[in-house]
């Protein structure tokens, strides 16, 4: 959640994009009353109703929080790991419900909607997107996104970088390996032990040509 103290109110989010809208709107929620975007884009000047102040790398000098707003796994890693870790802060939408013990790790967003129950363990950096489910005893490891409207039904454990789609369901007890694309509306009901993209119901790895 949104540190407390003298920086509370200015925050700066990299990648300005839709999913950047979603996060000011989660940090105005949070008190935040000074929201600015950094992109590397320089024909965008403005996210929302939001300025665009700057490209990435100048949010390490940024007086004030940081979070990194962009989609992409990958890139979303590689920013955050060059920030200083004393200005990165985790956001959660006041209308998310998360159980009393779990553990979120900085530069996490819990969106509008989503329940995080009992147990649960985020690791850095990751999405909770819309309307999304991640119940008990659940191990997320770095930089995974739940998109929108998805579940995780209890005791599953998801490797670092994985997406899982949109409306995609994931039975109880299965563990999906790191940098896994799991398509919208899948059905995982087995471990996936293997890097790939899995699309179906239920899901199973598709060779891309």
């Amino acid at each position: 959640m949104a540190r407390k103290g003298k920086h509370m109110k200015k925050l700066g989010i990299i990648g300005a994009s839709g999913h950047g809208k979603v996060i000011a709107d989660i940090a105005k929620k949070n008190g935040y009353s000074e929201i600015s975007f950094f992109d590397d884009n320089e024909n965008i000047h403005e996210c929302g109703s939001y300025p665009v102040t700057g490209k990435s790398a100048e949010a390490r000098i940024f007086d004030g929080d940081i979070i990194v707003g962009i989609g992409n796994a990958a890139i979303r890693k590689k920013i955050q790991e060059m920030l200083p870790v004393e200005k990165l802060v985790t956001l959660i939408h006041p209308d998310a419900v998360i159980a009393e013990d779990v553990v979120i790790g900085v530069g996490t967003v819990v969106m509008a909607g989503s329940v995080v129950n009992s147990g649960v363990q985020i690791g850095n950096g990751c999405i909770i997107n819309t309307c999304s489910s991640v119940d008990h005893d659940c191990i997320l490891g770095d930089y995974v996104h739940i998109a929108v409207g998805s579940h995780l039904c209890g005791t599953v454990s998801v490797g670092s970088e994985t997406w899982i789609g949109a409306g995609a369901i994931v039975s109880n007890n299965v563990a999906i390996c790191s940098n896994c694309m799991i398509g919208a509306g899948a059905v995982v009901v087995k471990n996936l032990v293997k890097v790939g993209i899995y699309i179906g119901i239920p899901a199973k790895r598709i060779d891309l040509l």
